[in-house]
């Protein structure tokens, strides 16, 4: 039987009278390769910090068998501490002062996989970095001989790297054997069961009503009919026994329907699967443009300083399309988007252009207003629509009420996703839109892409994504562009 490295027993995490996690008991066993998920705030990095001994459970108790490395998400850029045998090995200058973010990520992996663990506890590692990067962290632990546990919005990664989902729900693990792929084709047979069990309650309730009013009817019918005129009785032989007869009859069906509507009673109820609508965003008139190429280069140079990123580089970018920049960190990606959206000079774009254009940066709203005002205020869409695309941003229930100056920083870019689907514009510059998003917010983005009729040019490391939403794929590669 496989060592045990962690547990985890009747452990409950609240937090200002709010329960995070209530855990009955949970294990990880010596060679487990789990992946945990859950929506922005379910507690994913909670549960991490619990294992790692970074945070205490207000109840309950966890125990650790082995020693273990523990990865922490990365904010911000740092300073060079790290041996210089790992520079070498990560291709990173010695003269460098600050690091970037994916430079930093891969210093930090290589320095956990310096010393062996019989564990390793990692939250999101792959948030700043390019395809080198992934690769670099796919091949560190796709062989490592241990415990992994795994926080990563990429899926495409889960799927390399974990045997196991953990899913956190409502402060409650469920725990579903595969990786990511499973787990995904497991939760489409629960919502087709769980249909399925609907659609049996829907039918076993309306024929349980149907057989209720039956009864009654009938009982009121042979109380209508002991009810004869006094003439009509005495007319009738044995009119005391029949009038005795008709009136336990109608007793006995009323019985019979009050125990059809106590059997109601007792159905378990089972909720309708929510099928999110088709969210189409279409384009107005005043937005709409003819162009078939609405942003052109010819022989276009890009360079920051003195650094030359594109040279001589002509492109076409079609109209309506939805456009993958790809390229290693550096490669100019963000600069390019950044020119596009400033209208540069050197670059032909249509007057007719549009532009909405969301950056790497840290979103927050000063205005004094809520969700739902604030979306409604700054869009020709009707409300209806406006929720439906709120909900699939996962701004639900009361959320809608909230103040913007008190969203979280996850909140903020949410929204402003929203915001820009939403707005007034034929083409949408995205520079890395994933990279602060969970999943669901992920699949939510890819939603929205599908139903926007006009160009979308984004920048993304997320390989599933793209497939999933690009018409066409742009790498930067040696200052030119390649098109894959």
């Amino acid at each position: 039987m496989e060592k045990i490295c962690f547990e985890l027993e009747n452990v409950e995490i609240t937090y200002l009278d709010k329960e995070i996690l209530k855990i009955d008991r949970l294990a990880i066993h010596q060679f487990d390769r789990i992946g945990i998920v859950g929506k922005n705030g379910a507690g994913k990095s909670t549960l991490l910090r619990l294992l790692a001994g970074k945070v205490h459970p207000t109840k309950g108790k966890v125990c650790r068998h082995v020693e273990y490395g523990y990865f922490e998400q990365l904010e911000g850029p740092a300073s060079l501490s790290a041996d210089p045998v790992l520079f070498g090995k990560l291709d990173i200058p010695k003269d460098s002062v600050r690091l970037s973010g994916g430079e930093q990520t891969r210093m930090k992996i290589a320095q956990l996989l310096t010393n062996y663990c019989e564990a390793l506890l990692i939250d999101e590692p792959t948030t700043h970095l390019d395809q080198e990067g992934i690769s670099f962290i796919l091949e560190e632990l796709r062989y490592y001989y241990g415990a992994l546990v795994l926080i990563s919005h990429d899926r495409a990664v889960l799927d390399e790297l974990v045997t196991t989902i953990w899913e956190i729900h409502e402060g409650k693990v469920c725990v579903y054997s595969g990786n990511y792929s499973e787990y995904i084709a497991q939760k489409q047979l629960e919502r087709e069961q769980q249909q399925q069990a609907y659609e049996q309650f829907v039918k076993e309730k309306s024929r349980l009503e149907k057989a209720a009013q039956d009864k009654m009817k009938k009982a009121q019918k042979v109380a209508q009919a002991g009810r004869m005129s006094k003439k009509e009785a005495n007319a009738l032989p044995n009119k005391s026994f029949m009038t005795k007869s008709k009136g336990t009859s109608a007793k006995a069906m009323q019985r019979a329907a009050k125990a059809i509507e106590n059997r109601m009673e007792k159905l378990q109820e089972v909720e309708a699967v929510r099928e999110n609508r088709a969210i189409i965003f279409r384009q107005s008139k005043a937005t709409e443009m003819h162009n078939k190429f609405p942003i052109l280069a010819d022989r276009f140079n890009l360079q920051i300083e003195r650094k030359v990123l594109l040279e001589d580089v002509s492109f076409q970018l079609p109209l309506g399309k939805k456009i993958a920049i790809t390229g290693s960190n550096g490669s100019g990606k963000s600069t390019l988007l950044d020119r596009i959206a400033n209208k540069d000079n050197n670059l032909i774009i249509s007057s007719k252009a549009k532009i909405g254009y969301f950056k790497q940066m840290s979103y927050q709203f000063t205005n004094d207003e809520t969700i739902l005002q604030f979306v409604k205020n700054r869009s020709g869409y009707d409300e209806t629509f406006l929720r439906s695309v709120l909900h699939l941003m996962q701004f639900i229930g009361t959320d809608l009420q909230k103040n913007l100056k008190s969203l979280s920083g996850g909140e903020a870019i949410r929204l402003q996703l929203c915001l820009l689907f939403l707005g007034e514009y034929n083409i949408l510059l995205l520079d890395e839109p994933t990279n602060f998003l969970d999943i669901y917010a992920i699949e939510a983005l890819e939603t929205f892409i599908a139903g926007y009729e006009g160009t979308i040019l984004f920048v993304s490391h997320d390989q599933q994504f793209i497939n999933n939403v690009a018409d066409l794929q742009l790498n930067i590669h040696e200052k030119k562009f390649i098109t894959n």
